[in-house]
């Protein structure tokens, strides 16, 4: 007859054997889990952190694309403002007005208390608008500026504006508009002006009564000098040995302006002579009588 102690191995020993199992497996499965958890949020975590940095750094392109389109438009209004300045300020020179009343170089003189401001911004459709409306009127006041400064030169210049003559007395010319074998390359290019060959440091006339509105040193062109004589006309001299003008002065058909040279891209001492019309330069062979 078994005894108790043989009951408790043959019955209940195998249920606490299943038992003790089954709480090892749960215990283990807790601690894998445990383990497993926190590993798998940082991956996902890790993700999501890309894909908002994904998300944030197409953002930013699309800003900087946005704000680069905005910066070109500030930039051309800008230039527009730059040279209605320019106009202004010579047209105050040329009409003896009195520039402290006329300073095209400053803001004018505004106020007004800040109460009366508009506390809403600008929204980007509102400053597209805003930007739009003021390039046409910077468009519309620059066009009106050159028509009145081509007006005040001819009046004041006394009609004499119109490029006629040469610009040495003693020279002679060396290659004439059109095209040309290069004195350097002998490839045959087009040639955009006149060149008369002359003394070193012989006097250069500027051909009509103008504005001077450029004197620069040129990698190919030299010492160079423009002359704005209005209606859309301007001269170039290149080459110069030295210029006797400035920026901004009023010069007279005749007037001496600068000494020829051999600056630049030259073979020799000459002037190179342009005459340019809207922008581009035009044959002056019948203004200079040949």
């Amino acid at each position: 007859m078994p005894t108790y102690l043989d009951y408790i191995w043959q019955y209940i020993l195998p249920v606490m054997v299943l038992i003790l199992l089954a709480a090892t497996l749960v215990y283990g499965g807790y601690r894998y889990g445990s383990n497993r958890g926190p590993v798998a949020e940082v991956g996902a975590w890790r993700k999501d952190l890309a894909e908002q940095q994904q998300t944030l750094e197409k953002a930013k392109q699309e800003m900087n694309a946005n704000l680069d389109a905005l910066t070109q438009r500030i930039g051309l209004l800008q230039a527009h403002v730059n040279r209605i300045n320019a106009l202004g300020s010579r047209l105050v020179t040329m009409a003896n007005m009195e520039a402290k009343e006329f300073d095209f170089l400053h803001p004018p003189a505004m106020g007004g208390p800040d109460s009366e401001l508009s506390q809403n911004a600008y929204e980007s459709v509102e400053i597209n608008k805003v930007l739009e409306l003021l390039e046409l009127q910077l468009l519309e006041k620059e066009q009106q500026l050159i028509l009145l400064d081509d007006v005040i030169i001819d009046i004041t210049l006394q009609g004499k504006t119109k490029p006629e003559g040469r610009p040495v007395v003693d020279g002679w010319m060396s290659s004439a508009y059109g095209y040309r074998n290069d004195p350097f390359s002998g490839k045959r290019q087009f040639h955009h002006g006149v060149d008369f060959a002359g003394v070193e440091g012989g006097p250069i006339f500027t051909v009509a009564s103008g504005i001077v509105a450029r004197t620069k040193k040129h990698p190919q062109y030299g010492n160079m000098v423009e002359i704005d004589h209005g209606n859309g006309y301007m001269t170039r001299y290149a080459h110069t040995s030295k210029i006797l003008v400035e920026v901004g002065q009023v010069v007279k058909r005749g007037q001496h302006i600068a000494e020829i040279g051999n600056t630049g891209r030259s073979t020799g001492p000459h002037v190179h002579f342009e005459v340019i019309k809207e922008g581009n330069t035009i044959n002056p062979g019948s203004m200079i009588g040949g």
